[in-house]
């Protein structure tokens, strides 16, 4: 069916405006969006819910929100069934945008009609499958489009296919996108007018193939998912090509990555900057089941993982909602509004307060070592200079020390051979601090310009407190994340003195970083980052150490190795042999 463009491509403020308003009555759904998608008898494709929310100004300002990997298996079967069901609080900025985009990671359809999964590593074939009523939950949470490209979308084969299409026409929202009867539906973007501003949604798998069932790519003889694999991502260049000629934003979400690897990968890396020279504005995605960093990439904003989103288990549990704005066809922002997984699986909660706070600042580390520049086009605010001082145990402080950190008569070594730093260093909200700890004299310059080199590359640390505002107590110390250095204690389940009673230890981060022992994890809260990928190339949390990162060499550096590499990891623990 041809489509009627209702506006022309990039008009700006008063080219828009005078647009929407001579086109009306021949474009608008009765709100602040107008239909222009190609199936006006709905399906994959078509158009749009009514009702403009609020804009900065009339005509200009579009907000896109996306989220990761969505089912509805096992337990999420039952929030299907119940009737008016939706999403919880993870719906609000979902709905708060103009176009939210959700990935669902299955076929939609009644019953079991499996593909071989013959490429598919035999330990990692699973088959997925909703109900088609979950749509209507989407719906209900706001979401607007719904990609079915993915390496589950064609799990149950052509006839489960058929069925997501059967579900996908019976529905005007939300929108199916990257599936179809042929390599034209499949490859064909939802259309919308928001206040004047068209907006294109394109969706495609550049996930490895599971099978040579001809429904995995569209275009093979029939029915398929559009697909963007190495090699053969054509079909979506040009489809992007032809929206950027007539759309004012044009988005593309990609089901891509390396399952469980938090940095992109060669081929993501590619894919995106083809697809910007297409003309893609926004092109997000999902896979890896973790987050990724997103920015941008000249003018166009790339997110390169947005993890699980509402999943049947919670053992890779951030989430959240990515809002990307944009002004005139231009993105100028970004917001990351956090959620968690509970640890049984199911739908995640917003986080608020200062777990917001934090995970607001991880999700902006990840960005590191992307390529991707900030929205705003800005380098981070200048930190102070580094200035730590040393001083030597005062009567004071050593008054606080005894009974606590310290025993005179038992500890190796007496007050005058240790020194208290007052260390600058950098919070998890990007802020500086100055901390506290106590070292071994001899060691005591190694360890400032150890932290030197943390507070220069912004690595932050929740906090540095004598660890006798424990009162000596180790476990407590560990439980608050307290990085610190000496106290007169013994190795964990042993009679060894432990080298933080030599004043030659340092615990950093203790969540972030905990100790696996045969017993459990210590602290105990530190379970959540137990199963990280601690590897060279990896991209966890911020103030996670992992092999080879600016801590390890930093210590390095100095002399000092980890406890990362011990048959019993201590992520934590830093130590002068």
């Amino acid at each position: 069916m041809a489509t009627t463009r209702c506006t022309p491509r990039r008009t700006g403020v008063l080219g828009a405006l005078v647009a929407s308003l001579v086109l009306t009555a021949a474009c608008s759904d009765g709100g602040g969006r107008a239909q222009t998608g190609p199936d006006a008898e709905g399906g994959p494709g078509s158009g749009g819910r009514a009702g403009a929310r609020a804009a900065e100004a009339a005509g200009t300002t579009v907000t896109l929100a996306f989220a990761g990997d969505v089912h509805f298996e096992q337990a999420l079967g039952d929030l299907v069934q119940q009737p008016g069901s939706d999403l919880g609080e993870v719906s609000r900025p979902l709905r708060a945008a103009d176009v939210a985009v959700v990935n669902l990671e299955s076929a939609l359809a009644s019953r079991d009609t499996p593909t071989d999964k013959e490429l598919e590593d035999p330990d990692q074939r699973y088959w997925f499958r909703s109900d088609p009523a979950a749509l209507g939950v989407l719906a209900r949470s706001g979401v607007d489009v719904v990609p079915l490209a993915n390496n589950h979308g064609a799990d149950h084969g052509l006839a489960g296919l058929r069925a997501s299409l059967t579900a996908a026409a019976d529905r005007a929202r939300p929108a199916v996108v990257g599936i179809g009867r042929d390599a034209e539906q499949a490859y064909r973007p939802y259309r919308v007018d928001v206040r004047g501003t068209g907006v294109a949604v394109l969706a495609a798998d550049a996930s490895p193939r599971e099978s040579r069932d001809p429904v995995w790519a569209a275009g093979e003889g029939g029915p398929g998912i559009a697909a963007a694999r190495p090699g053969d991502a054509g079909r979506l260049l040009d489809a992007v090509r032809r929206a950027a000629r007539t759309d004012d934003v044009v988005a593309v979400y990609l089901h891509w990555g390396e399952e469980e690897r938090q940095t992109p990968t060669t081929a993501q890396r590619g894919l995106a900057e083809r697809l910007a020279r297409a003309g893609a504005d926004v092109v997000v995605g999902s896979h890896a089941h973790v987050l990724l960093g997103a920015g941008m990439l000249d003018d166009t904003y790339v997110g390169y993982g947005l993890g699980n989103f509402t999943w049947y288990h919670g053992r890779k549990s951030e989430t959240g909602v990515l809002t990307v704005e944009l002004r005139d066809g231009v993105v100028v922002g970004d917001r990351w509004s956090p959620a968690r997984i509970p640890p049984e699986g199911g739908v995640p909660r917003l986080l608020t307060g200062r777990e917001r706070d934090e995970a607001q600042v991880w999700w902006r580390d990840l960005r590191r070592g992307t390529g991707l520049a900030p929205t705003d086009g800005t380098t981070p605010e200048r930190l102070p200079a580094y200035r730590a001082r040393v001083a030597p145990i005062g009567e004071a402080l050593g008054r606080r020390m005894t009974g606590a950190s310290h025993d005179p008569a038992t500890c190796p070594l007496p007050l005058d051979r240790l020194r208290v730093l007052s260390v600058p260093h950098v919070g998890f909200d990007g802020q500086p601090r100055t901390g506290r700890m106590v070292v071994r004299a001899s060691l005591a310059r190694d360890v400032v310009q150890v932290f030197e080199r943390l507070y220069d590359a912004r690595w932050p640390l929740r906090r540095m407190r004598l660890v006798d505002a424990y009162g000596g107590d180790d476990d407590r110390s560990m439980a608050d994340d307290n990085s610190s250095g000496y106290n007169c204690r013994r190795v964990a389940g042993s009679d060894t003195l432990s080298a933080h009673a030599f004043g030659r230890a340092i615990d950093v981060n203790p969540v972030e970083n905990p100790y696996l022992t045969t017993g459990g994890v210590l602290p105990p809260a530190g379970a959540r980052f137990a199963d990280l990928d601690r590897t060279s190339d990896a991209q966890p949390p911020a103030g996670v150490v992992h092999a080879d990162d600016v801590v390890v060499r930093a210590f390095a550096e100095v002399g000092w190795e980890w406890g990362g590499t011990f048959s019993e990891p201590d992520y934590q623990h830093f130590y002068r042999p």
